[in-house]
């Protein structure tokens, strides 16, 4: 008998599982957000398959937005909270700590990922 927990450095999320409907892209690219603006703020998600745990502040996690399957890579939140329900998924609470410029978050794929499958900028 055994149990499976995933270890994670990133929060990989959907506008469904709690990504944050304040950060849009198009709008990001024109006028860049800063982190700045959401001091304070506490964020959810939820749904994320199976059981997570994710680094504790002080470490960073990255932020990633799932769109249609290509990921984005928004910038560093803390994860404050997580919770493993019992259909085995994980939802949580996190804060922004930094937003990617457009230049750092067309960088950021290749500089962390790698993967084209999940590739949003070409």
């Amino acid at each position: 008998m055994g149990s499976l927990i995933e270890i994670n450095d990133t929060l990989q999320i959907t506008k469904e599982q709690g990504f944050p409907s304040e950060l849009d892209i198009e709008s990001h690219l024109l006028n860049p957000y800063a982190a700045e603006s959401f001091t304070g703020r506490v964020f959810e998600f939820t749904n994320k398959p199976n059981i997570r745990v994710y680094q504790s502040p002080p470490v960073r996690n990255f932020l990633v937005e799932n769109k249609n399957g290509k990921w984005i890579y928004w910038g560093l939140i803390h994860v404050v909270e997580v919770v493993h329900n019992s259909d085995r998924t994980t939802s949580g609470k996190f804060e922004i700590i930094y937003i990617y410029t457009p230049d750092e978050m067309r960088k950021a794929h290749d500089l962390i990922d790698r993967n084209d499958d999940t590739r949003y900028f070409i």
